[in-house]
């Protein structure tokens, strides 16, 4: 079984129609969609599908919204779970590839299609574990010869995001996580309201099992970048930076440097072929 959650806060009904199309072609077996916005105006949109379970929410936040999913997923018996944001779509078997890819490695606990801009241009979501810099410096540093020569190490991208390999974060975008792995870790850390959830859940499931990007298969995602745009979702996002690094260590994190160097020293041997 496979079941996906939506977190949606007055999401735009040509938006979430497109992505229920996507989502609801036979491999998905059930659909939550757990509405944060003020009103519960989405119901009827979605009352007449019956593969639909509409919650209307408190707005406690995104990880917690998808976490009412979760434990339901788990209960339900689901196999696997999948973590959608609403301004994302795809056109192919994308459900059925990836299922494929985890039933073949059960070692995998998370992976990762490759995700596009509507233009086709690769979005650079594949990314080492953060140190301060990494997210702060690279927000509120606006020199571009420095972002570009940051990201290029940062963001993975002399690798060429054309073969599989084992990132240590991965966006919350698109997340296809086996439930036996969220049973085990207790999903997504409710501290956060918003944003670094993703990469909190994805270094947890990291340390119990392997997270994957799987090239062979894409998604669409829109990408608004809403914390670069408003100053409240900007304040939400340097809250969150701060509790994951009162978390995991502000300098002395062993396990964030022997993480990124193990994953660069195995996709430097990939990339010379000697993998």
């Amino acid at each position: 079984m496979i079941t996906a959650s939506i977190v949606a806060f007055h999401t735009k009904h040509d938006e979430l129609s497109r992505l229920l199309e996507c989502a609801l072609t036979g491999y998905i077996d059930r659909l939550f969609i757990i509405d944060n916005s003020s009103n519960d105006e989405l119901r009827d949109f979605v009352k007449d599908n019956d593969m639909v379970n509409y919650i209307h929410s408190l707005n406690l936040g995104y990880g917690s919204g998808h976490n009412v999913a979760i434990r339901k997923s788990i209960e339900m018996g689901s196999d696997y779970h999948v973590v959608l944001n609403p301004d994302i779509y795809w056109n192919d078997n994308v459900i059925e590839r990836l299922c494929e890819f985890m039933d073949a490695n059960s070692d995998c606990g998370l992976v990762m299609p490759k995700i596009v801009y509507p233009s086709g241009e690769t979005q650079h979501l594949c990314k080492l574990l953060p140190s301060p810099m990494d997210l702060i410096g690279r927000r509120f540093i606006p020199i571009k010869s420095y972002q570009k020569k940051h990201d290029y190490q940062y963001e993975l991208h002399w690798t060429g995001y054309d073969s599989i390999m084992e990132v240590p974060s991965l966006s919350g975008c698109f997340m296809f996580m086996r439930c036996s792995v969220l049973k085990h870790i207790g999903g997504f850390d409710e501290r956060y309201f918003m944003y670094a959830e993703d990469l909190d859940l994805c270094r947890r499931i990291g340390e119990v099992s392997r997270t994957m990007f799987y090239p062979n298969v894409v998604v669409v995602h829109e990408y608004e970048k809403g914390s670069y745009k408003s100053g409240k979702l900007l304040k939400y996002h340097v809250a969150s930076i701060v509790k994951y690094f009162n978390k995991w260590g502000w300098i002395f994190d062993r396990k964030r440097i022997e993480k990124n160097r193990s994953c660069i020293e195995q996709l430097k041997r990939v990339h010379r072929g000697d993998l």
